[in-house]
């Protein structure tokens, strides 16, 4: 089995990937939601900072540093830059930002390693929806130092088109600030996965097709 297709499994058994009737935020209706809350054991986050590793190796995504977005962030950069020693022999290093600059002690922006010019960065995250949180990190991390962000690694690709935009927000990531963003998988990954057999959900794949027909966008 790829290790696509575990991580596909690897979400369901976390019950992270749901299958149903939900209302997004974005008002749409949806027949799969994803919850990446639901991570919540050491166990599962080691396992997914090996699928992060497996990604950034398979798309050879040159990282010195990865860094986590606060809060959620910082646990995924983490549990990643130990895969990546452990699985492949790389030891990158790791950062992630406060909410508020800290006035004492060692003080500044970030914990971890302190960025530099030409610095290699990976911003390590969950999901892409709006793309607000590369808007919100990248000032950050280009007023810190001149860093080269040669990527994003996210879990899982929507593929859908934002609610002002025929794009998605992983399109619109590479439009706006020429940062790819590399997914674990994508949705039509998670639909193969159900025609296959991988995972359960059967009865969901009609209107899982519908609402790609309906929403999606086409891969690059």
């Amino acid at each position: 089995m790829s290790y696509k297709n575990e991580f596909i499994k690897f979400m369901v058994e976390s019950g992270v990937l749901t299958f149903g009737d939900f209302t997004l935020k974005s008002g749409r209706k949806a027949p799969y939601f994803i919850n990446t809350g639901n991570y919540k054991t050491g166990a599962q986050l080691a396992k997914l900072g090996e699928f992060y590793s497996h990604c950034i190796n398979e798309n050879n995504v040159e990282a010195d540093v990865l860094f986590g977005p606060a809060y959620k962030g910082i646990p995924l950069a983490v549990s990643a830059a130990v895969a990546l020693a452990n699985n492949y022999s790389k030891d990158v290093s790791y950062c992630f930002d406060r909410k508020e600059v800290k006035d004492h002690g060692e003080g500044g922006m970030f914990v971890g390693r302190q960025l530099a010019d030409g610095d290699k960065v990976v911003i390590i995250e969950d999901v892409m929806t709006s793309g607000k949180a590369l808007k919100e990190v990248m000032p950050k991390l280009t007023s810190a130092a001149k860093v080269n962000v040669t990527g994003m690694i996210i879990t899982v690709d929507r593929m859908e088109k934002a609610l002002n935009s025929q794009n998605s927000a992983v399109q619109e990531a590479y439009n706006e600030f020429g940062v790819k963003v590399y997914s674990i998988v994508t949705i039509n990954d998670i639909i193969e996965a159900i025609k296959d057999g991988v995972i359960g959900g059967q009865e969901y794949l009609d209107k899982m097709l519908e609402y790609r027909k309906v929403y999606g966008v086409q891969a690059e």
